[in-house]
């Protein structure tokens, strides 16, 4: 049960910045394509940046979540693997 519980945790973790991200693409679109609107004529450059920033972080999160992930199971590029001190 502790195991299918912390599972349904890390889920959580990774979908909701997931779907911040996918808002924040949405956004950036929308942004871009209502200069082509008649009725708005320009760029909202506030939508553009909260969807900017939300796509950001959201890419961010996952990419980093992955990258400490693979490096934990050795899976990264010796270049990435943790420093060792030498004695």
């Amino acid at each position: 049960m502790k195991l299918t519980f912390t599972r349904i945790i890390a889920i959580i973790l990774l979908v909701v910045p997931g779907i911040g991200a996918a808002y924040g693409f949405l956004a950036m679109k929308d942004a871009f394509f209502a200069q082509f609107e008649p009725t708005i004529g320009h760029i909202l450059w506030g939508k553009l940046f909260i969807g900017f920033v939300l796509f950001l972080a959201g890419v961010a999160f996952i990419g980093g979540w992955t990258f400490f992930r693979d490096r934990k199971r050795n899976y990264v590029a010796p270049r990435f693997k943790a420093k060792r001190k030498q004695p």
